[in-house]
């Protein structure tokens, strides 16, 4: 909502001295969001003022129309002569009273005017558009042609309202009564303490039986309806210039006198208007629902099919208006033009005035239902005062009268479906207890009567909520609204004091200590959105019965291409590695951890909680009954170099490898020793794939794949050649685990190292025999490494050499070589057992 300061004067005896930003401080501090305070004119000097078009001359031999013309300016040049002023406009003519700046004058944007010569003429100064002027487009994008009744030389700076301060505020939900000058202007008089001039007080006419018949249908969706009518209205009478910049400054353009004035009562009072042309109106106007596949054009010209929950304005013919939203073509106010035969001016004579109150859920589905917004609807939706229909068209009908010279018709029709006052009961204390402060039963009572309460009562007051805050409807609000006006800076600040003992679960703490462990790898974290398609899975080459394809699908995605909820964090993590890697980024290392969610298909309907109370724990259970299953994961994708080159050596790529390495990091993280074998896993290329599994009471249970993506996948995905990836299941590690890590004991004892090399059949994986050598070798094993893997001739064919290196320590004394040696003995033995191993050499 823009609200020009000079305007909110009118309601409010503001101090003289008072400034758009002492404005808008006072109503911040109320609770109002006031985003900017605009200048308008900041930097305009004249001489700017009224001129008339003696004289037009066309200049040939230019690539676009030029005219030279002579402009009486009287006085204002101190010479009384016609100001010679080139200018390119062409919607003006001789006789028709314009704005002209003179040499020595500075425009918005620091814009100075001198004489210059242009187009072979002298040009002293120029004729002004709206543009230039900083008062934006009145519709016609060209020269501002003033009424006849102007005298010259009139300063054009005063007369145009040009200088003034605009106060831009972002409205909320629950503010709807600030869409208007009237609710600003309120909240202003509450923040200074000053008194109010409501411009809904106007003295309005009894309904009778000679108005204009309404006939309302749907009494839940229009509680009332006024109708005022107006005849006689002269054709050509203008918007006034004081009405037009008052639109514009608050973000209106000028239309029509008949329309404008609708959208000045609306910025006023905050009542959305409609005028309809009577000529145009047949029979009585109607309140209903529509009828499936009915279609109306509204004046934005779109033919639009209606919803049976849509409430639509009628007439005999059938729908002339979304009610609340936007109204029909067929009846829209004619615009003033020439008749071709006599030359007089037609247009539209008889307007009726329409001044009703709708249901806001209504107006906001069929907004939305037809991404239709407008500033009625815009209005309807957040709440409108009903008390101010009335008020509103009588405002509507006194300025038709007095602009347009029209007449006001007796007849006045009033629809209103009878309800009682809206009240609340709450105790005098609920906002201390709300606040912490003490404010006292007398403070209470005075915030409220102030946003326009009735309150009776001591201790237990009663409240009667005023009909323009339809969003005060329980006892915090109420506290609210005391709150705000005493100010949230006077609210004292209090650190909350955490009970003793509680702090992060074991789970949070792993979640953690993953993230820290992959960021400290070199792994940068990615955030994606958990939205998928199937298209993706189909890229990632995962057959139909693949449980990833099992999706929840939403209802309301933000994109019709991405229906579903991931099932894998793979994907998006590739898709922030192809976006990276398209932006000249192409050595990557990304992570994400976070939750996958898996239908399994029992998933139950949810069930409607209530809100009036805690859900019991049977509520909560069924509730989490009909949630899909949310694993968390963790996953990384690598591509480009892994080590970089330097003068420290050579450096070299990402490979399958560092995917497996960055599964061992997470299960570290849990104290978990993966079990690594190899496997045959979609999206990953059927020779460098490996399963990541561990030891879930005493069972292998897959947690995890890792490995080099298939060529199929990195290039249908658009990724660079031999990108890798690794996903692990962190609920899975967390079962494997042994709980809380424990710190390592140290032993003070030095190190015995052991190396040996075993030959194997091809088929035999190395986590076969380091299981094996692990296990024969007893405590003493301190660690295990496979530090070669050797293939040739010399040991034959479908043979490999698998290099260990063995560190054996104990915590209590030095080892012996002899303890090294035998500890050595036995996982080797153990390893030939389990593996038909061959120590080498």
């Amino acid at each position: 909502m823009r609200v020009p300061l000079s305007w909110l004067r009118e309601y409010v005896d503001l101090p003289a001295t008072a400034t758009g930003r002492d404005v808008q401080e006072k109503l911040i501090a109320v609770g109002l969001e006031v985003e900017t305070v605009e200048r308008l004119g900041e930097g305009l000097k004249g001489p700017l003022v009224v001129g008339q078009v003696l004289t037009i001359e066309e200049l040939e031999g230019f690539k676009k129309p030029i005219r030279f013309c002579t402009v009486d300016v009287g006085q204002a040049n101190g010479t009384g002569e016609p100001q010679e002023i080139v200018c390119g406009a062409r919607n003006f003519s001789v006789g028709d009273k314009v704005v002209v700046v003179l040499p020595g004058a500075v425009l918005p944007g620091d814009f100075k005017i001198a004489a210059r010569k242009t187009y072979g003429k002298t040009s002293h100064g120029m004729i002004c558009s709206g543009d230039e002027l900083g008062m934006g487009d009145d519709g016609t994008h060209g020269i501002i042609v003033l009424p006849p009744e102007y005298e010259v030389g009139t300063d054009a700076i005063a007369l145009l309202e040009l200088v003034d301060e605009v106060l831009d505020i972002a409205v909320t939900p629950d503010r709807g009564y600030c869409l208007s000058m009237r609710g600003v202007a309120r909240e202003t008089a509450t923040a200074y303490g000053l008194p109010l001039r409501d411009p809904a007080l106007l003295d309005v006419p009894p309904p009778n039986a000679g108005g204009y018949p309404v006939q309302v249908s749907d009494p839940m969706g229009c509680d009332r309806f006024t109708a005022r009518t107006v005849a006689g209205l002269e054709p050509e009478a203008r918007t006034p210039l004081w009405l037009q910049r008052r639109l514009q400054k608050a973000g209106m353009r000028p239309v029509s006198l008949a329309v404008d004035i609708t959208n000045y009562v609306m910025l006023e009072l905050g009542q959305p208007l409609h005028a309809y042309d009577r000529t145009t109106v047949s029979g009585p106007i109607g309140v209903r629902r529509a009828t499936p596949g009915e279609q109306l054009t509204t004046l934005d010209g779109t033919k639009r099919v209606l919803d049976a929950a849509d409430l639509v304005i009628t007439d005999d013919r059938g729908p002339i208006g979304l009610a609340g939203v936007m109204g029909g073509a067929n009846t829209e106010i004619a615009a003033a033009a020439a008749d071709p035969g006599t030359g007089r001016l037609r247009g539209t004579t008889d307007v009726v005035i329409e001044a009703a109150h709708f249901d806001a859920l209504s107006i906001a589905r069929t907004a939305r239902r037809h991404k239709l917004s407008s500033e009625a609807a815009k209005r309807f939706e957040r709440g409108v005062d009903p008390e101010a229909a009335s008020a509103a068209a009588q405002r509507a009908v006194d300025l038709l009268v007095l602009l347009a010279g029209g007449t006001a018709e007796e007849g006045v029709t009033e629809i209103v479906t009878p309800s009682g006052p809206r009240t609340i009961t709450v105790s005098a204390d609920h906002p201390d207890k709300v606040a912490g402060v003490a404010y006292g039963r007398e403070t209470v009572v005075r915030r409220l009567q102030q946003v326009g309460c009735d309150v009776y009562g001591q201790d237990e007051l009663v409240v009667t909520v005023p009909s323009w805050r339809p969003d005060l409807s329980e006892p915090n609000d109420l506290a609210e609204e005391v709150i705000r006006l005493e100010g949230y800076e006077n609210l004292p600040s209090t650190l909350p004091l955490p009970p003793a003992g509680r702090g992060l679960t074991e789970r949070q703490r792993l979640h953690r200590r993953v993230g820290r462990a992959l960021a400290g790898a070199g792994y940068v974290e990615a955030l994606n959105y958990p939205f998928t398609g199937s298209h993706v899975l189909d890229q990632l080459g995962i057959e139909q019965d693949d449980p990833r394809r099992a999706a929840v699908t939403l209802v309301n995605p933000l994109s019709d291409e991405e229906p579903d909820l991931r099932t894998t964090l793979v994907p998006g993590l590739l898709g922030a590695l192809r976006r990276n890697y398209g932006r000249g980024t192409h050595d990557l290392a990304l992570f994400e951890t976070g939750p996958v969610f898996r239908a399994s298909g029992d998933e139950k309907p949810a069930s409607r909680l209530v809100v009036d109370r805690r859900p019991t724990d049977d509520e909560i259970a069924s509730l989490d009954a009909s949630l899909p299953q949310q694993p968390r994961r963790a996953a990384v994708v690598l591509a480009g170099g892994r080590e970089q080159a330097g003068w420290w050596g050579e450096g070299r790529p990402a490979n399958w490898a560092d995917a497996i390495e960055a599964g061992r990091t997470v299960a570290r993280e849990a104290g978990v020793e993966l079990i690594v074998r190899q496997d045959q896993h979609a999206p990953f290329h059927p020779g460098r794939c490996a399963a990541l599994l561990a030891l879930v009471d005493g069972e292998e249970v897959l947690v995890g794949n890792a490995g080099e993506l298939h060529p199929r996948v990195t290039k249908a995905m658009s990724l660079p050649e031999r990108t890798c990836a690794m996903e692990i299941d962190l609920d899975r590690l967390e079962r494997a685990g042994t709980g809380s890590l424990r710190a390592p004991k140290i032993s003070a004892f030095p190190v015995a190292t052991q190396d040996v090399a075993l030959v194997v059949d091809d088929s035999v994986p190395a986590a076969e025999v380091e299981s094996a050598l692990r296990e024969g070798a007893g405590e003493l094993l301190e660690s295990l490494r496979l530090f070669d893997v050797f293939t040739g001739e010399q040991l034959g064919a479908g043979k490999k050499s698998l290099a260990y290196a063995l560190r054996f320590r104990a915590a209590d004394r030095t080892l012996t070589a002899d303890e090294a040696s035998a500890a050595r003995d036995a996982a080797v033995a153990t390893a030939v057992e389990r593996t038909g191993a061959v120590l080498r050499g």
